[in-house]
């Protein structure tokens, strides 16, 4: 018999448990515990699938906005950056358009998924850029661009965009009476998500581009045609393999050894040879030679920065340029000032250096040169190739930031050179009022500028700008680089594009810019420079009277104005940029 307390006996005490009793209230409670989970589960797959939808069309539209970016690039070096953007965006915009338009059609007549076509036409546009390029002097700068983007890149937007909205066919937008805004929201957004892709990626490639082979513009085309090659895999893919093979192996413009001395073979029966090339992010830069002709060029995109001949002239430490202008440039030394400066304690302020031809002869004459340079490769070449003085100091930044920041620290300089180009147009932001009062501010009182403006005289744009110049610099003489053609030759032209230098002075008591009568010692013994250090050709004011709808002087904020006079001016440049170098030096860059 157990004990009073024992274990055997409390548990016996303790009553067994009674079955939850099934009452209308608690059968309540498990119907809503089991709808409220269905619900959730409901709520989470249809979540997931919008969420897959939206990441199918983000991918999509992504690499197509990269694409966008990549596809001018690589038309730059064959007609400039210019025409390559002329009609690029209306491309664009027609491209998404017709894309959007016609899904339901496309879908419908093509025997295959739309999306598995994409790697196809993406492998294939680096082949089909290659044979279009050799071809551009017939299709021409003006149409050359946008034919050539109808043939590669707008189709693969094309059908991008087409896949997008049968992607989004499957996104679940109603918000009842405005049921007409939910059908148009998903090709609003879907442009707007594009264009944004559109601007940040083209930051992110000018940012990087030319650092490793896959920031390149045929680098960029193979990795983007792999990732739509792991969005879209198929069958189909082996469609590819002839396209990946001549790209492989006969595409020049893959930045490997093995192309560039494939190129380098071909160019040799011609007398050329290619030495270096790098892409940066002015464009592509590259140093040609002509065995031939016995001169070395540097080239930018569709424009040559400068050359020299391979031979120097007899007693001169330096080499002879091929281009007279940047000679003229030294006689920013000869201009008479009340208080001369000996060379060896003046001080020059160099804004763009193209291959160094006139701020290595400062140096030769001992001045102290700062040069102002934004694009690294285009500093490490005129270095490398064109024997460019170390002992100066190089600035690689942006030259309107970093003159206004010298303007603002009071460092002054004796001589101002302002030499910069991009390709046929104006770099307007180095020409508006702001910048050109930082340089007077620069300039010491009594100095002297010098400005080389590449241009069409028959184009408002240069009015607006030398009236400009004039309005920061009273004191100015203008000259050409060569004299100028005659009437009938600019009519039949078209145009009346050149080089010309600006000479001024801030002088408050000097009412006009005289020269020095050059000695041997300013000449460096160089034939140029007794050929062409003396500006001769000089420009009468009249040529750039105002005229009526020019509008007033180029500020900061009203450089748009300029856009139409740039493409015009652009295209002019192509076509003398063809008469210079033949024409396949600039297709198989």
């Amino acid at each position: 018999m157990a004990r009073p307390g024992s274990s055997k006996s409390a548990k016996a005490s303790i009553p067994p448990p009674k079955e939850p009793l099934l009452t209308q209230e608690n059968f309540e409670k498990e119907l809503k515990a089991l709808a409220s989970k269905a619900q959730e589960e409901t709520w989470s797959k249809w979540a997931g699938e919008q969420a897959w939808v939206l990441t199918q069309s983000g991918v999509l539209l992504t690499l197509a906005a990269v694409y966008s970016n990549v596809s001018e690039l690589s038309l730059s070096p064959v007609y400039g950056g210019i025409p390559s953007s002329v009609y690029h965006a209306k491309g664009v915009m027609t491209a998404c358009f017709l894309g959007w338009s016609s899904n339901l059609f496309i879908k419908r007549n093509l025997p295959l998924r739309p999306q598995q076509l994409l790697p196809v036409i993406a492998a294939y546009i680096p082949m089909m850029q290659f044979f279009l390029f050799r071809v551009s002097g017939l299709l021409g700068a003006v149409y050359g661009p946008i034919i050539t983007e109808a043939l590669t890149f707008l189709p693969l937007l094309l059908l991008s965009v087409s896949c997008t909205a049968t992607i989004l066919d499957d996104l679940e937008m109603s918000i009842g009476r405005w049921q007409w805004l939910s059908d148009a929201m998903p090709g609003i957004c879907s442009f707007s998500f594009f264009k944004t892709m559109e601007y940040f990626s083209g930051n992110a490639i000018q940012r990087g581009i030319g650092a490793s082979f896959f920031q390149t513009r045929l680098g960029l085309q193979i990795s983007l045609t792999g990732l739509y090659s792991l969005f879209s895999p198929s069958k189909l893919l082996l469609y590819t393999l002839p396209a990946i093979l001549h790209t492989a192996l006969f595409n020049v413009h893959v930045p490997t050894p093995f192309a560039t001395s494939s190129l380098n073979a071909t160019m040799a029966k011609n007398g050329w040879s290619l030495l270096e090339r790098q892409e940066s992010l002015t464009g592509y830069i590259s140093i040609l030679e002509s065995s031939k002709n016995g001169f070395r060029v540097m080239r930018c995109d569709h424009s040559l920065l400068g050359g020299e001949w391979l031979t120097k002239a007899s007693g001169s430490p330096m080499a002879e340029p091929i281009y007279g202008v940047f000679v003229m440039l030294e006689a920013v030394r000869l201009v008479q000032i009340k208080d001369p400066v000996p060379d060896n304690q003046a001080s020059a302020f160099v804004v763009g250096l193209g291959i160094g031809t006139t701020p290595a002869a400062f140096m030769q004459h001992g001045i102290k040169t700062t040069i102002v340079e934004i694009d690294p490769v285009v500093h490490e070449f005129a270095t490398k190739y064109f024997a460019l003085p170390k002992h100066h100091t190089p600035v690689i930044a942006d030259a309107v930031s970093y003159a206004s920041e010298v303007a603002k620290s009071g460092a002054q300089y004796d001589y101002v050179v302002h030499d910069v180009f991009t390709g046929g147009a104006e770099p307007v932001d180095l020409f508006t009022l702001e910048f050109l009062q930082d340089l007077n501010t620069i300039l010491k009182p009594g100095g002297v500028i010098a400005i080389n403006y590449a241009g069409d005289l028959l184009l408002p744009s240069a009015r607006i700008i030398v009236n400009t110049i004039k309005t920061v610099f009273p004191t100015c003489r203008i000259f050409r680089e060569s004299a100028a053609p005659s009437a009938a030759t600019i009519e039949a032209d078209g145009r009346d594009f050149t080089n010309m230098v600006i000479f001024c002075t801030n002088a408050a008591t000097s009412d006009q810019v005289t020269f020095l009568k050059p000695t041997e010692r300013d000449f460096l013994g160089s034939g140029a420079r007794k050929m062409y250090l003396l500006p001769k050709y000089e420009v009468e004011e009249s040529v750039f009277e105002m005229q009526e709808g020019d509008g007033g002087v180029l500020l900061r904020n009203a450089t748009e104005r300029f856009r139409g006079w740039q493409e015009k001016s652009a295209l002019g440049h192509w076509a003398v940029m063809r008469t210079v170098l033949p024409k396949e030096i600039w297709e198989d860059w």
